[in-house]
């Protein structure tokens, strides 16, 4: 009875520190093929360097790195990584033998291995990996004749690992962010029709409003949550996993159009026109929620759907047009004390705005969910050649397009990659040039605390430092116990080796360093006794790679992931206003003979996109940063989810002006007020940007400006009618065109407080070595204060991550 008791409080404690038991899968499978491969290299085959290589790439292959997806691609991955680091094992050892060529390689191989994890989540999590495949060769001199040897231990290590991972508890396929992306879908439509509801007069209960309410929110938020619980953003290179990605913001954003669209107690928009769009868009979610759960249905539910929106839309548009006020009404000569239709005008084609603003969202919704499942239904062969479905660039395309987004010196992943290279590097001369016994276990050591500042980097070290020091009594307890006897300790290395790959994930980072010391002392004295020294020379590795890493992180970028943030934040609203502004350019170009045709603003579009990955990545290097964070989470996410706002407006606007229904004629003034109203906008987010970098104050939020709407509604009264007096459909776009750039202030008062709260925080001047010497010294003695902002309260991407799936620099934890 109390074994089972025992039992039950493990395996709750066990599910509560490792969802889904991913990280003891992983430690389970290594813990079988990594003693099965050094004792099939030791023992069978004799070979002391294969056996070392098979063991270090046992734990690579299996521990270090976890594909999701489905099996096919899962092996495939596996497959491709050990062909790259049976590369690197020879290009490692080819290096090896000169101070200053491995120091130069290590360097290059560590910026392009750390760089690349940009392209893919898939290759930013095998990053340790692939690291580790070359770190091992380049710091163990060894003739060229030696590389054979080290090529087979590796190569017995991935074909176990190809085994294990078809065979040995299989994880089961995750696509979280595809599942979540389906309920989100539904819970909004089902919103979207209970508003629809409550504006016609169809009350429902409260309490059934409140729980439809509650559920679109929760989905909306638990995909939020979602994308950001990983250290990289999870997506690969497949047709799928980029159409499915985009829907995370879609998503968010059509959400914030349905609550600011919602009826309320003191403004019922019974406009049946608007409630048929939100109806018909309703119909689009769930046909896009049914084809992307069932990929094999057919797609002829989402086109009839689409297609009622169309309708929908059309009708919506030829009603607001009916609804322009007539010349002769347009002013109010003759009768002062008559309202003027401007203010009526305006009101009543809010709703018709919102409408449009939101079934223009769906449609993009609809989109990708189309393209994801046209990506899925290749066939073997178009996969193989590459045959995309329409609607996504390449492969190769979309490689180029990641990279040159950081590819700009604000970016952080640029910055890791290049601190991370530096680190490495520097950690191989030191190695060499010290001539220490295991230079291997430096750069270990250097890899393993790596973090993205220098007050991260000291916490990183000294709990790597503790738990290593930890591990080497224990093991040198044991091995003082044990003596020479190889049984025992064959016995114990399974055990030491499931420890190590479960401890950093299910305890701490300090927990796993300490299991792995304990597994290098029974590996290394199996392979040639030594005792207690073994365990002696790791700590003193380990310390001399932490300092190697302290001192990177001093020289490079101390300020840490907030100043990153702000600086992120700051460029992709500065680029994202930029876009919307050319969007409204363009859309002038089309509809106004007097104006010359411009064409569409696709670099502003890329910039902007560029830029909002840029985010994404400090966004993530943020929430993954250890310790207190100085700005609120929640405050950090409203400014984050302002920028795709924004970019979704620029989209909906360049929407609207690419239809051929135009009509031409003289629209200067109509043009000049809507590109007076963009340029004051843009004027707005110049100067909020620019306080993000501690350059200003945060401006107060714009007042909706009447006259402006006034002198509109005026031009387009007077320039856009046809010769019988009846307006036209270019009158009402350029109106919701107004309202696009309106939407973009109506965002400002969303942002403003956030801002004021993070400006400080974001902006704080760079740190000095001599004041982060003091903060660390004060942090070894026990006395450093809590920095000041108090804990946020905890996200998905505050918990801990896996070992092998790190953000370039970011945790790379290396037990």
């Amino acid at each position: 009875m109390a074994a089972k008791r025992l039992y039950i409080r493990l395996s709750y404690w066990l599910r509560a520190h490792d969802p889904g038991l991913r990280a003891l899968r992983r430690a389970g499978r290594a813990a079988i093929v990594m003693p099965a491969m050094f004792a099939l290299g030791d023992r069978v085959i004799g070979n002391p360097a294969l056996a070392t290589f098979a063991a270090f790439g046992s734990f690579a292959m299996v521990l270090l790195v976890d594909f999701t997806g489905p099996m096919r691609d899962r092996l495939q991955a596996q497959f491709a990584l050990s062909v790259v680091c049976g590369v690197f094992v020879c290009l490692g050892t080819l290096a090896s033998n000169s101070d200053a060529v491995a120091t130069a390689a290590m360097a290059v191989i560590a910026f392009a291995v750390l760089f690349a994890g940009v392209v893919s989540s898939v290759l930013a999590s095998a990053t340790t990996s692939l690291l580790l495949s070359f770190i091992l060769p380049v710091s163990l001199a060894g003739p060229a004749s030696s590389i054979p040897d080290r090529l087979a231990g590796w190569g017995l290590a991935s074909a176990a690992a190809l085994l294990a991972i078809g065979l040995l508890w299989p994880a089961p396929t995750r696509e979280p962010l595809r599942g979540g992306a389906i309920e989100a879908c539904r819970a909004l439509a089902m919103r979207l029709r209970t508003d629809v509801a409550r504006a016609l007069g169809a009350e429902s209960s409260p309490q059934q409003h409140a729980a439809v309410v509650a559920r679109a929110e929760a989905a909306v938020g638990a995909l939020h949550d979602e994308f950001f619980a990983t250290p990289n953003r999870p997506t690969g290179l497949s047709t799928t996993a980029r159409a499915i990605v985009r829907l995370v913001d879609e998503l968010r954003w059509l959400r914030a159009i349905i609550v600011e669209s919602a009826p309320r107690p003191d403004r019922r928009t019974g406009d049946r026109f608007a409630c048929a769009v939100k109806s018909a868009s309703a119909s689009v979610l769930e046909a896009g929620a049914d084809l992307l759960d069932m990929p094999g249905c057919s797609r002829e539910d989402l086109q009839t759907a689409l297609l009622g929106q169309h309708r929908a839309l059309v009708e919506l548009e030829q009603a607001a047009t009916r609804r322009l006020p007539a010349r002769e009404a347009a002013g109010t000569q003759g009768d002062p004390s008559a309202k003027h239709p401007v203010e009526s005008f305006v009101a009543s084609l809010d709703p018709s705005f919102r409408a449009q603003e939101l079934s223009f969202v769906v449609s993009q919704i609809a989109a990708n969910v189309d393209l994801a499942v046209a990506s899925e239904r290749r066939s073997w062969l178009e996969r193989l050649i590459g045959r995309q479905a329409e609607g996504l660039s390449g492969r190769l395309a979309a490689t180029r397009e990641r990279a040159r987004a950081h590819v700009e010196r604000h970016s952080v992943w640029l910055h890791n990659s290049v601190r991370g290279a530096v680190a490495l590097a520097a950690a191989v001369l030191v190695a060499k040039l010290t001539g220490v016994q295991h230079a291997f276990w430096v750069i270990f050591g250097t890899l393993s605390v790596l973090r993205s500042n220098a007050l991260s980097i000291g916490q990183n070290a000294l709990r790597g430092l503790s738990g290593t020091v930890a591990g080497f009594i224990v093991g040198a307890a044991l091995v003082a116990l044990i003596g020479t006897n190889t049984t025992v300790l064959w016995l114990l290395l399974p055990p030491a080796v499931l420890l190590a790959g479960l401890a950093p994930a299910a305890v701490s980072f300090a927990a796993g360093q300490g299991a792995f010391t304990l597994t290098l002392l029974i590996l290394f004295n199996i392979l040639e006794p030594a005792g207690w020294r073994i365990g002696l020379v790791r700590v003193e590795d380990v310390a001399l790679g932490s300092a190697v890493s302290l001192v990177v992180g001093l020289l490079f970028w101390p300020r840490g992931a907030a100043a990153a943030l702000g600086t992120a934040l700051a460029e992709a609203y500065a680029d994202s206003v930029r876009y919307l502004s050319g969007a409204v350019a363009f859309g002038m170009g089309r509809c106004d003979e007097c104006l010359a045709s411009r064409p569409v603003p696709q670099g502003e579009a890329t910039r902007a996109a560029a830029a909002a990955r840029r985010l994404d990545d400090a966004f993530r290097g943020y929430l993954a940063e250890r310790g207190a964070k100085p700005v609120p989470l929640a405050e950090v996410t409203s400014l984050v989810n302002g920028v795709a706002g924004l970019r979704l407006a620029g989209d909906a606007v360049l929407d609207l002006w690419q239809h051929d229904d135009l009509a031409g004629g003289d629209r200067t003034a109509a043009r000049s007020e809507l590109e007076a109203a963009t340029e004051r906008i843009e004027d707005w987010y110049d100067g909020f940007a620019a306080a993000l970098t501690g350059r200003g104050n945060v401006p107060a939020p714009m007042p909706r400006d009447g006259p402006a709407d006034a002198r509109l509604v005026e031009a387009v009264s007077h320039d856009l009618r046809s010769a019988d007096g009846l307006a036209t459909a270019t009158a009402v776009r350029m109106i919701w065109t107004r309202d696009h750039v309106d939407a973009a202030r109506r965002l400002q008062a969303t942002l403003v407080a956030p801002a004021t709260a993070a400006s400080v925080a974001l902006t704080t001047t760079p740190l000095h070595a001599s004041s982060v010497w003091r903060h660390l010294a004060a942090r070894l003695a026990g006395r450093a204060a809590q920095p000041a902002g108090g804990a946020a309260a905890p996200s998905p991407a505050e918990h801990r991550e896996p070992a092998g799936s790190p953000v370039p620099g970011e945790g790379i934890e290396v037990p």
